[in-house]
C-alpha cells in the first residue's frame, strides 16, 4: 500500500506541474569537428580544459573549413593556427601577491574580492554560460561557477557577513534552472549534459536562516529542479533505469548520477579517448564514456568508489550505483519543498512532499545501511547488493538527520577509528591514485562529517576533526600563502593532495569550510 502511494504521489506531482520536464542538450557541434579532436589529441595544452575555454575569433564552421583546407600544407603549424584563431579571455583577477605574514583567516576574507566575478557579458563563440549576478569562482583552473562547490563557499561567505554575494549566488542558480531547466555541473556549455550533487535547496536554506520567506521566493526553482531529478519516476515498477531515477522492484524510486552524453568529455577529451581505446567495440566505449561523464556529475571524479570488481578507472560503473549521499540530498530537497509549501499555505503539497521524504528515509535505511560493519554504503542495483568498501559519503545521512542514534554511534566509531588521520578525514581507504581516494581529504566532506557528528551530540569528536583539518590548512598556508583544493591528510609533509589534474589553489570551498569551522569552534567554546 505504501509503495503504491509513493508511486501515486510521484505521478501526481510530475503530471500536475505545468512546467515540462527539462531535456539536457548535447554539446555544440564544435566538439565534433576535426579541429577540436586534433588539437585535444595533439598535446599542445597540458590540460585539456585549456582549449575548450579559449574563445574562437570566428564562427566554428569557418574555422573548421580553414583548418581542413590548410592542415596538410607542409608549412602548417597547429600551434600557430590555434594562437591565431583563438584568444584567452580568462579572468586574470586570481593573480595575487603571496603574503604569508597575513593570518590565514584574514587572507581568506581578502580573497573573496579576488575570487568574485561581476555579471558576465555575453561573448560570441565562448563556451561560458553568462550569468546575470555576481558570483564566486573556486579558483585555479576553475574560473567559472561550479554547482556543489558553491554551497560550501557560501557557508564561508555567510560567516564573513557577505550575505549579498551569497544571495546573488543563489540568484544565479535560480537563473540557470529557469533558463536551462537544471543547474549544470558548471557554467560552460560542455557541462550542459549533466548536473552535480543537488545542493540548491541547501543554499536556499542557508540564506533563509534570517528570512524564512526566501524559501517561498525560490520555491518555483526548487520545484523545477526536483522535476529534473525525478524525471522518469512515473514509470512505476519498471526495472529499467530512466536518466537519474531507478524504479526498483518493490515500487521504491531512488536516484543515481547520469550524464546525457556518450562521447569523451570535451574538457578531458584525450584522457577519456585513450582510456577507452583498448575496448573492443564502440558500444563498450560509449558505455565507458557515459560512466566517466556520470562520475563527473557526482563531483567525485574520480574514485575507487565507482570501480567494478576488476578495479581501475576503466571499470567505472557509477550508472549501476545508487549513491547514499545523492539520495540523502534528495531527501533534504523533499523536506525543504514540504517546508516551503507549508509557509506558502499549500498544505496539500506540503503533505505530499512530507510523504515522499518519509518514504525515501525508509528506503535509505533499507538499501544503504550495512548492519554488519555499522556504516552507510552505496547500493549497486544491478548486483542487488551494497558496495563493499566504506567511503566518507557514508556520513551524509548524519548530516541530514537520517540515522538513528544507534547508527550514528556506529558511524562515529568508524569515522574516528578508520577515516581520521593526522590532517583530518580521508575520503576513502583505497590508495588508488585517484583524487577522491586516500590519502586525500576534501573540505566539503570534512564539513558534512563534522556537522553530522554535531547533530548527534558528538562534540569532542567534531572538534578533533576540525582542529586537525585547520592545523593542516594553516601549515600549508604558512608554507605557500595559498588555500588548496584538497590536502594529503596522511603525509603532512606534502603541501597538497594529488589527482587528475595539477594542484589548484584559491580555493572557494576550502575557504568557506575554514571560516565555517573557525566559527563553529568559537560557538562550541561559548558557555551555555
Amino acid at each position: 500500500m505504501k509503495n503504491w502511494l509513493f508511486g501515486t504521489l510521484i505521478i501526481a506531482f510530475l503530471i500536475g506541474c505545468k512546467q515540462e520536464a527539462p531535456v539536457s542538450t548535447e554539446p555544440i557541434s564544435f566538439y565534433d569537428t576535426q579541429l577540436f579532436k586534433d588539437v585535444q589529441m595533439s598535446g599542445i595544452f597540458e590540460d585539456s580544459k585549456t582549449f575548450v575555454d579559449l574563445v574562437p575569433k570566428k564562427d566554428i564552421a569557418t574555422l573548421e573549413e580553414e583548418y581542413l583546407q590548410t592542415k596538410d600544407n607542409q608549412e602548417f603549424s597547429l600551434n600557430d593556427f590555434v594562437l591565431e584563431n583563438f584568444e584567452d579571455k580568462s579572468m586574470k583577477g586570481l593573480q595575487f601577491e603571496l603574503d604569508t605574514t597575513q593570518n590565514m583567516y584574514t587572507h581568506i576574507s581578502h580573497m573573496w574580492d579576488k575570487l568574485k566575478r561581476n555579471p558576465d557579458s555575453v561573448i560570441a563563440h565562448s563556451t561560458r554560460i553568462a550569468l546575470p549576478h555576481n558570483y564566486i569562482v573556486p579558483g585555479g583552473r576553475f574560473q567559472e561557477i561550479y554547482y556543489w562547490d558553491s554551497y560550501f563557499t557560501m557557508e564561508g561567505l555567510l560567516v564573513d557577513k557577505q550575505d549579498e554575494v551569497a544571495q546573488s549566488m543563489v540568484d544565479n542558480f535560480a537563473f540557470l534552472i529557469d533558463s536551462i531547466g537544471f543547474i549544470p555541473n558548471g557554467t560552460r556549455d560542455y557541462y550542459k549534459t549533466r548536473s552535480q550533487p543537488p545542493y540548491f535547496a541547501l543554499m536556499v536554506d542557508a540564506i533563509a536562516r534570517k528570512d524564512e520567506q526566501l524559501l517561498v521566493k525560490y520555491l518555483p526553482q526548487m520545484t523545477k529542479e526536483y522535476q529534473y531529478w525525478m524525471e522518469g519516476a512515473q514509470k512505476g515498477d519498471s526495472l529499467d533505469p530512466e536518466k537519474r531515477v531507478v524504479n526498483l522492484s518493490d515500487g521504491i524510486t531512488l536516484n543515481r548520477y547520469w550524464d546525457a552524453g556518450n562521447t569523451p568529455r570535451p574538457e578531458s577529451y584525450k584522457e577519456d579517448f585513450l582510456l577507452a581505446s583498448s575496448l573492443p567495440s564502440d558500444s563498450l566505449k560509449q558505455l565507458l564514456y557515459k560512466n566517466l561523464r556520470s562520475a563527473a556529475a557526482s563531483g567525485w571524479d574520480f574514485s575507487s568508489r565507482w570501480f567494478g570488481e576488476e578495479g581501475g578507472l576503466a571499470s567505472t560503473e557509477i550508472l549501476s550505483i545508487l549513491p547514499v549521499d545523492l539520495n540523502s540530498l534528495l531527501y533534504f530537497m523533499e523536506k525543504t519543498l514540504a517546508k516551503a509549501n507549508g509557509i506558502k499555505g499549500d498544505t496539500s503539497a506540503q503533505q505530499q512532499f512530507e510523504t515522499l521524504a518519509e518514504t525515501r528515509k525508509k528506503a535509505i535505511q533499507t538499501y544503504f545501511w550495512n548492519d554488519q560493519n555499522g556504516y552507510f554504503h552505496d547500493y549497486n542495483f544491478d548486483k542487488a547488493s551494497m558496495t563493499t568498501a566504506p567511503t566518507l559519503a557514508g556520513v551524509t545521512p548524519l548530516f541530514f538527520g537520517l540515522a538513528t542514534e544507534e547508527q550514528a554511534e556506529k558511524v562515529k566509531d568508524m569515522i574516528m577509528n578508520t577515516f581520521l588521520k593526522d590532517g583530518g578525514l580521508v575520503t576513502t581507504l583505497d590508495h588508488s591514485g585517484q583524487q577522491w581516494d586516500a590519502p586525500n581529504g576534501w573540505a566539503p566532506l570534512q564539513w558534512l562529517a563534522v556537522n553530522g557528528l554535531l547533530n548527534y551530540g558528538y562534540v569532542e569528536e567534531a572538534k578533533e576533526i576540525m582542529t586537525r583539518w585547520l592545523a593542516l590548512n594553516e601549515k600549508v598556508y604558512a608554507n605557500t600563502g595559498k588555500m588548496m583544493e584538497k590536502y594529503n591528510v596522511e603525509d603532512l609533509s606534502l603541501l597538497s593532495g594529488g589527482g587528475e589534474y595539477p594542484t589548484q589553489d584559491g580555493f572557494g570551498w576550502t575557504n568557506g569550510v575554514a571560516l565555517g569551522f573557525k566559527q563553529l569552534l568559537k560557538d562550541l567554546e561559548r558557555p551555555n
